[in-house]
């Protein structure tokens, strides 16, 4: 069936600004990093190994894999919009109705724009070179711009557990 034009024009995706970004955060690690890894793995592995728990060691092995490939593998760049009916990164369309609110956070000297959807896992948007006054100004027309997030038991939990075991030195 054929829509009315009300819909059609209601419907038409206007883009406001696009730009091309990392699909995500990227570390090169030395060597230091992935020898204090090894060294609590390995530890780990000892206990696990006498509590014959095999399962669970496969389970941390491939999860220091992981770790590796994402450090040592660079990220592809995907193309990001922002829309009259939405963002659109890395092919996934989320509509307005979708978002609940958004936030800016800085990471290893990058600008990250996160929007927490109303059902889901946050969405992380690299900003790269765009400015981030006008990508505010932008989304703001649609969703709330929360100045800090909120810390959940996990951010804290994790923020604690980087202080006390560094796995790698501070960069200057």
């Amino acid at each position: 069936m054929d829509s009315s034009p009300a819909e059609e024009a209601k419907e038409q995706k206007e883009v406001y600004l696009s730009w091309s970004s990392p699909s995500r955060l990227f570390k090169r690690r030395d060597r230091e990093y992935f020898t204090n890894v090894g060294a609590i793995v390995f530890l780990l592995i000892i206990i696990l190994v006498f509590a014959r728990e095999f399962l669970l060691i496969a389970a941390v092995v491939s999860i220091v894999f992981l770790i590796y490939v994402l450090s040592t593998v660079p990220p592809e760049n995907v193309e990001h919009r922002i829309t009259n009916l939405g963002i659109e990164s890395a092919g996934h369309f989320y509509r307005w109705e979708q978002l609940g609110e958004f936030w800016f956070e800085e990471q290893w000297g990058q600008v990250l724009l996160k929007l927490r959807p109303v059902m889901g896992p946050h969405i992380i948007i690299l900003l790269a070179d765009q400015d981030k006054p006008q990508v505010r100004e932008l989304v703001a027309k649609h969703i709330p711009f929360r100045q800090q997030p909120e810390k959940t038991w996990v951010d804290n939990a994790a923020s604690w557990l980087m202080k006390k075991i560094p796995l790698e030195k501070p960069s200057a």
